[in-house]
């Protein structure tokens, strides 16, 4: 649903305590939800409230049965037409504020404002709810939350872009602040809308055209005079050094011979960005290697260095007229920028345009690692839980834990039930991988949970509650307990009569005979597992599938801790944690196929296989190191996989895949598997390399699918790197069908900032290979259609040969 059309602000509450009356629901606005007034009191005025100054809750509306709304006159639905079937999801922001008071019986004042808003990163509303809340205290009247309701609606989100799930997964982890720029437009020419307003308003590159620049050096560009077409660059190629005879008649090819139809792949000596003209309103910028901000004055200044082969580019000039920094709000395209007006005070507004739905508020998954990697797990052992025995990692159990479907509270006692709420919705996005990979959480979920309703979520099958109230401990109706401020884990005692374990069976010696690598899709697997020989799992005993040290799970939670205390940021711990939820997917999917042979979510397990002619087929599914290596990770993760099978997330992935075969926009072939052939085989076939590149400059072509590629090649990944080895591959085919796919790739601005991604060498050996195919008469094939285009030069091409990458 856009959040262009919604009503950002459904309802505003306005609760109060009453020493003799205790919580009560003053006000709502602008109508009364139609549910039970005491529930939503209590749960705005949280246990323990008058301990601090301040506290930030959060809750759901429209969840399950007893926290359903029934306004008199309903919601309006963008749509046009209302869901009776499922009311939308309202997510409730509650500040709830103490002001002490000696003139009052009890000698403190305990008020709470809340807004009930359709999108989910409601950490937004935080300023503006504070400044209301400021405004009750001072006069207090139902015009307060009347202000705050039309402040809130008045927020203008009409030119926030709409972004594609390929592209979010982009923009999450990219660390450029000018990423999918195109997608923004100017409210000083409202012509551009037309070419970047939402979905699917991309620009191919051309080599015509006005450039926008976006200030401050992020976009640099090639300057185009008449002069600079007129010099010649020095040559210090790595050529130079076996054809010196030359004497230096022939010339590298550059920015003016060959223009890489107006995109910039290459760099100056410097690190600068060699950025040719852009179409219009499409701004390519450099990348982590880029030059300086623009020389002082925003003159263009021209590299004059003699040991470049290339330095004939200028500085990017200021920001062109009718462009600003009001075409992004500010320098970072992550966010869309808007303001907020309430009462004269004009609040900047940041709203991130790369979540997903089970992303919830601003909560942190480094906080819930630091809290919980060093608790204490008492309790006894359950194979749902304890997928490497007693050695199981705290983070671990707590993942096992919410994809098999347990009841989970998290406990903090004497704590803010802020922070408590907190812990939840980071395990919701832990579970499901930041709401990339699973589904299914948050609908369970009560960040803050109290004894008013107990019974009525106790009775949601595999809640996860956050509560402040030690009493919830004593009463055993729950599987797992975290205990914030103690820092224990404890499994319920009655956990097998709660989940019994299920028997797993397992026919993989029969089936495991596909090749492949057990680097697995988030670097994790032990040095113990990639040195064993085949045949050492016969002599093990079943204890080496339940407790090992060096599992492949400790080492990936030691991976996360590493890079927490190497101070990476959350973008990186939630990258490797979908990595790691996408992992167990794909396993499962394997695991099906080896115990009831077929599966429904996933591609089948299956290595290359070479055929005569045209009968060659690529592989599929998961890969492992070897036959024995993919048997005891299927093993050791047998019974957590028979538990997700039996929950609603399991179902609801099986929907989510199939309709993911049907609308993606690469088809017919696991293009995850080739990603991970090419990034960690140690062998491969040429034949197969022949076929992956050629698969996948036929499957590459419209922007959409172009998108699809560059998402699943993330920065912490490498990037293009392991499709640029495909440059160096001994068969001149595979080496033409690489320079095809990267010329697809570049014909959109998001391609061309990840080509700038690549370093000098691979770039340079792109730039060389397509300048020496074009001057052999070889063009280059244009994304839109199978048709050979060469490409347009400004001068003559160079005559130095191309090298034999032997």
């Amino acid at each position: 649903m856009s959040v262009n059309s919604q009503q950002h602000c459904s309802f505003v509450l306005l609760a109060e305590f009453d020493i003799d009356r205790g919580a009560q629901l003053t006000y709502q606005f602008p109508q009364p939800l139609g549910t039970d007034e005491g529930l939503l009191a209590n749960l705005m005025l949280p246990d323990g409230a008058e301990k601090h100054l301040e506290d930030w809750t959060i809750f759901f509306l429209n969840q399950t049965p007893f926290n359903m709304i029934a306004p008199v006159l309903a919601l309006e639905s963008p749509d046009g037409e209302g869901k009776e079937n499922k009311p939308e999801l309202l997510y409730v922001l509650n500040l709830v504020r103490t002001k002490h008071d000696k003139s009052v019986r009890r000698g403190a004042v305990v008020k709470a404002m809340a807004i009930c808003t359709p999108h989910p990163f409601i950490q937004i509303f935080k300023p503006v709810l504070l400044l209301a809340l400021d405004d009750y205290f001072s006069s207090p009247s139902q015009d307060c939350l009347a202000r705050l309701f039309d402040a809130i609606n008045s927020m203008n989100l009409s030119a926030a872009p709409v972004l594609t799930r390929s592209e979010k997964l982009i923009m999450r982890n990219s660390e450029r602040k000018d990423v999918f720029i195109e997608k923004f437009t100017s409210p000083q020419n409202p012509s551009s809308s037309q070419n970047h307003g939402g979905r699917g308003n991309h620009q191919q590159t051309s080599s015509t055209g006005s450039n926008t620049s976006f200030d401050e050096g992020i976009i640099m560009r090639t300057k185009n005079s008449t002069e600079g077409r007129g010099r010649a660059s020095s040559d210090t190629s790595v050529q130079t050094r076996s054809a010196s005879h030359h004497n230096g008649s022939q010339h590298s090819p550059s920015e003016n011979s060959f223009s890489l139809g107006g995109s910039a792949v290459w760099v100056n000596d410097d690190g600068g960005l060699l950025d040719h003209v852009s179409p219009p309103g499409v701004a390519s910028s450099h990348g982590s290697h880029g030059s300086p901000p623009a020389a002082k004055g925003g003159r263009g200044s021209t590299d004059t260095s003699s040991n470049s082969s290339h330095s004939q580019y200028a500085r990017a000039p200021p920001p062109s007229a009718g462009i600003s920094d009001l075409r992004l709000g500010t320098k970072d395209t992550h966010y869309y920028h808007t303001t907020i007006a309430y009462k004269g005070h004009q609040l900047p507004i940041k709203m991130p345009l790369y979540t997903f739905p089970q992303e919830v508020g601003d909560c942190s998954l480094i906080q819930l690692i630091q809290t919980f990697s060093n608790a204490t797990i008492t309790g006894p052992l359950h194979p749902h839980l304890h997928s490497n025995g007693s050695l199981t990692h705290p983070i671990i159990l707590l993942f096992n834990a919410l994809v098999t479907g347990k009841r989970i509270i998290f406990l903090g006692h004497n704590r803010p039930a802020g922070q408590v709420s907190s812990y939840v919705l980071s395990a919701c996005a832990l579970g499901s991988g930041c709401g990339i990979i699973l589904r299914g959480f948050i609908e369970r979920a009560f960040p803050y949970a109290n004894l008013t309703n107990r019974d009525e979520w106790e009775s949601v099958p595999a809640y996860i509650a956050g509560v402040t109230n030690p009493i919830f401990e004593s009463s055993g109706s729950w599987d797992l307990l975290c205990d914030v401020g103690g820092g224990r884990i404890v499994v319920s005692k009655d956990i097998h009569s709660s989940h019994p374990p299920s028997g797993v069976q397992l026919g993989l010696s029969s089936t495991l005979t596909r090749n492949g690598t057990l680097k697995t899709d988030n670097s994790i697997g032990s040095e113990d597992d990639l040195g064993r020989i085949p045949g050492r799992e016969k002599e093990a005993s079943k204890s080496d599938f339940t407790a090992k040290a060096d599992s492949a799970d400790n080492v990936f939670i030691e991976d996360i801790i590493a890079a927490i205390n190497f101070h990476f940021g959350e973008t990186l711990v939630r990258a490797r944690f979908v990595e790691y939820v996408w992992r167990f997917v794909r396993l499962a999917s394997r695991y099906e196929e080896d115990t009831i042979g077929t599966t429904t979510i996933g591609f089948p397990g299956a290595s290359f296989n070479e055929g005569p002619g045209d009968s060659s087929q690529l592989g599929s599914g998961i890969i492992f190191l070897d036959d024995a290596a993919g048997s005891r990770e299927l093993q050791a993760n047998a019974s957590r996989i028979e538990g997700w099978r039996r929950t609603t997330m399991y179902r609801m992935f099986q929907e989510d895949f199939k309709r993911h075969l049907a609308t993606c926009a690469i088809r017919g072939f696991d293009i995850h598997y080739q990603l991970w052939r090419l990034r960690n085989a140690k062998h491969m076939q040429d034949a197969e390399v022949e076929l992956i590149m050629r698969t996948m400059v036929d499957s590459v072509q419209t922007y959409d699918q172009v998108v699809e590629l560059l998402s699943l090649t993330p920065p912490h990944n490498g990037g293009l790197l392991p499709l640029s080895f495909g440059l160096f591959h001994q068969q001149e085919v595979v080496r033409d069908l690489t320079v095809d796919l990267f010329s697809h790739i570049r014909m959109f601005s998001v391609g061309v900032q990840f080509l700038q991604a690549l370093n000098h060498f691979q770039r340079y050996a792109y730039v060389r290979q397509a300048h020496a195919r074009e001057s052999r008469g070889v063009g280059v094939r244009d994304a839109s259609g199978p048709g050979l285009l060469a490409p347009t030069f400004s001068r003559t091409p160079s005559h130095r040969g191309e090298p034999n990458h032997s």
